[in-house]
């Protein structure tokens, strides 16, 4: 039986029904690319999430063969595909209120300091730390302009997106009590049941932007009180971790603090921290 399709809506069927090979040659084309990028080292295992992510923007972009995908990478620096190639390989695991001891010595350190209280997350994501970030600083400072600043930064345009937009599921906020749930979130109606909304008492305080970590300048307003960078590190070698703390130094105030995820550990990767609490760093006194 022959198609009635036209030629070109046949292949292209075709094509989309059709398991495209990735060789080992591209394989390491494409970790060689988003180690440059985006300093991410992927590890062999990763090849089928590899295979995964990126075989949809070749199916977007109608291509048929990986090798003609990095190509077209390759030959624009500055494509506007490069930012969906870094989307589709960053890894995006969050949640409110994640490793919950940090958030009462985030409290007890801004009850403690003078000024407008400033937090970056470094890995912002879709939102989930910078505003658990948020309801933290406003249980303890209040929502007063000028008490408390979260900036947001990500490298994944995307997430930052969905974080800006601030709608989540209800059920992704049962680390919040009522309290927090009712004074910070708007539930929504009709078709928007189940979902709720960041208030603009809370969201006011949060400012989002991409920012690439491998950056030799941080399009960031420091100097902060305290930085979040968790559960990005491990994406990163050693050197690039080193790279990326001794930045943070001249962004720290005096007695600042720098929080780790559960896995990191930065004792032995940079002199200027030491470890201040559970995977919460200081800057050493010579260098405060």
């Amino acid at each position: 039986m022959t198609s009635s399709l036209p030629s070109g809506q046949s292949s292209l069927l075709l094509q989309m029904t059709q398991r495209l090979a990735l060789s080992d040659t591209h394989f390491r084309r494409i970790c060689q690319l988003i180690y440059q990028r985006a300093g991410i080292v992927l590890a062999d295992h990763k090849r089928d999430m590899v295979y995964n992510r990126l075989v949809r923007r070749l199916r977007t972009l109608e291509l048929d063969d990986f090798g003609r995908y990095l190509g077209m990478l390759e030959a624009n620096p500055n494509s506007a595909e490069w930012q969906a190639f870094i989307n589709s390989l960053t890894t995006n695991l969050t949640a409110f209120f994640r490793e919950a001891h940090h958030f009462p010595v985030l409290a007890d350190h801004a009850r403690r300091r003078n000024g407008e209280y400033r937090v970056w997350s470094a890995a912002a994501s879709t939102g989930e730390e910078p505003y658990s970030l948020a309801i933290t600083l406003a249980d303890t400072l209040g929502t007063a302009p000028g008490r408390w600043k979260v900036i947001a930064s990500d490298i994944d345009t995307e997430v930052l997106q969905k974080a800006q937009n601030g709608i989540y599921r209800q059920e992704e906020l049962k680390t919040l009590s009522p309290q927090q749930l009712q004074r910070y979130f708007m539930r929504g109606t009709g078709p928007h049941d189940g979902l709720v909304r960041v208030r603009s008492e809370l969201s006011n305080g949060v400012e989002f932007s991409a920012l690439n970590l491998l950056e030799k300048q941080y399009n960031v307003a420091g100097p902060f009180d305290a930085i979040f960078c968790r559960n990005v590190m491990i994406y990163f070698d050693k050197t690039t971790q080193q790279e990326i703390l001794r930045r943070f130094v001249p962004l720290l105030k005096p007695d600042g603090l720098l929080f780790a995820g559960h896995s990191e550990n930065f004792s032995n990767l940079a002199r200027e921290f030491s470890l201040r609490g559970q995977t919460v760093y200081a800057l050493s006194k010579d260098k405060a």
